[in-house]
């Protein structure tokens, strides 16, 4: 997002965005909506599978395959947290990548607002579970579970609730989950590597190293990458470091800068490939086999009563929303920016309550967390979905109290008058724009002269009315 310098010298928060970044947003978020809505399905389908036919479920996601020699004999649901969601980890490292060398985060002025925001969004909710679970006695594992926002299901909101945020809003939660993704990834990889296999580990930075000469000297072909790939994930595994990180390693090893006569950079090509396979289908299988929570009247009253699980609650509900909105407000507070003109604060609040959604990596964390607490696990999952609903419910109300606003605001950016294919606001320092327009005005004048001239000689008639 290209931050705007008003009159005053001050730099504008959330300002509009530049023409090729608004084009590739409303691309991804597209993806992204579609792929949330198929994630609530999923979430869904698992609940209902989960509680009506119980054992089917535990069968199927409990079941077994894969080479044991190589120590990938895992469980379906095994296979849909270490194996599916490699796929969206790897399409979140390109997106890193791109904002990194040619988005938001490219200039540190600009990169301070996702960032900061980023960073009190997951601090504020890590504090507030851990205040929580001190004060019950509870565990205090479980720490990370809320500190992630999930971006897919957020959008299904918007989609389901029929909300245009205006594209700099939309911008603003995409690069924040980008960010989000990111320390959520070093949480993973710091806090929940298991003993490490240094031999297995050696051999995947072997295979990177390999995956990134290969695309430095210009080597193509999917079916060299795609094996290479899958050796990196194995080995990956077998280290004991979570397997998605090899998926996030490759996707910034991408070149997401783009050279002289490129429509798109390979990273965005093979992140416009890959995108869909992660938001419809990598990530919908993993909800279908992670969410599937058996939700009986005690464990959904325990869930308030629990402190682990009330830490979650309160994390996702509370912690998201201030720390987002905190700091938010902290930077305009301590650098020289004050927010767009054609948006409030009470835009910035309700956005911050639904990045409160966490689910996807959420489930994750909730599990490496508590691995081997099956009843913990279940509990904690049923906090996750609460909490996500709970946001969800308290974001959607908030966005629809400025629904009229977002309209105004959204058609203003996609008025496209003078039919060029690229909406005006974008034209404004474009002479053949100014004059297409005269050309218009100019045509619709002499259209409106003849009228009157018509309606003149009408009443000069004998029998006109007076």
């Amino acid at each position: 997002m290209a931050p705007s310098l008003p009159p005053s010298g001050r730099r504008t928060l959330l300002g509009r965005l530049s023409l090729p970044e608004r084009n590739y947003v409303a691309d991804a978020l597209r993806t992204e909506t579609v792929g949330g809505v198929l994630l609530l399905v999923a979430a869904v389908a698992a609940l209902i599978w989960a509680n009506a036919f119980g054992s089917a479920y535990e069968s199927v996601s409990g079941f077994h395959f894969g080479p044991e020699t190589l120590g990938l004999d895992l469980s379906v649901a095994h296979w849909a947290a270490d194996g599916l969601l490699a796929v969206f980890f790897f399409v979140a490292g390109v997106e890193l990548k791109r904002e990194l060398v040619a988005g938001e985060l490219r200039d540190p002025r600009a990169a301070a607002l996702p960032v900061a925001a980023a960073l009190c969004g997951m601090a504020v909710p890590a504090v507030v579970y851990t205040l929580t679970a001190t004060a019950g006695g509870g565990s205090l594992a479980g720490w990370a579970v809320p500190t992630a926002t999930d971006i897919a299901f957020a959008l299904a909101v918007l989609a389901v609730i029929g909300t245009s945020l205006p594209s700099a809003l939309r911008a603003f939660l995409l690069t924040l989950a980008v960010v989000d993704d990111l320390f959520a990834i070093l949480i993973i990889a710091v806090f929940f590597t298991e003993d490490l296999d240094f031999l297995a580990l050696g051999g995947a930075f072997a295979g990177l190293a390999v995956f990134y000469v290969l695309l430095r000297t210009g080597v193509r072909g999917w079916y060299i990458y795609l094996p290479l790939a899958l050796v990196i994930w194995g080995l990956m595994y077998n280290s004991g470091v979570h397997a998605t990180i090899a998926g996030v390693a490759m996707g910034l090893m991408l070149r997401c800068s783009r050279r002289e006569g490129e429509a798109q950079s390979p990273g965005e090509h093979i992140e416009h490939l890959v995108r869909p396979l992660s938001a419809g289908v990598a990530v919908p299988l993993f909800a279908l086999f992670s969410a599937g929570v058996t939700l009986k009247g005690d464990a959904l009253a325990g869930v308030f009563t629990r402190p682990e699980t009330l830490g979650v609650v309160l994390g996702l509900v509370i912690g998201k929303t201030v720390g987002i909105f905190g700091g938010t407000w902290l930077v305009t507070r301590f650098t020289k920016a004050q927010l767009n003109k054609d948006l409030a604060w009470a835009d910035v609040f309700a956005v911050a309550t639904l990045a409160g959604i966490g689910f996807t990596v959420s489930l994750l964390i909730g599990e490496l967390a508590f691995t081997g607490d099956e009843d913990m696990i279940n509990e904690v999952k049923a906090a996750v979905l609460i909490g996500s609903l709970i946001a969800a419910v308290l974001s959607g109300v908030l966005l629809k109290l400025r629904v009229r606003r977002y309209r105004t605001l959204c058609e203003a950016e996609e008025l496209d008058a003078d039919g060029s294919g690229v909406p005006d606001v974008y034209e404004q320092d474009d002479p053949e724009y100014h004059l297409r327009m005269a050309a218009i005005h100019e045509k619709k004048a002499a259209e409106h002269r003849r009228l009157a001239e018509r309606a003149g000689a009408a009443s000069s008639k004998p029998d006109s009315p007076a």
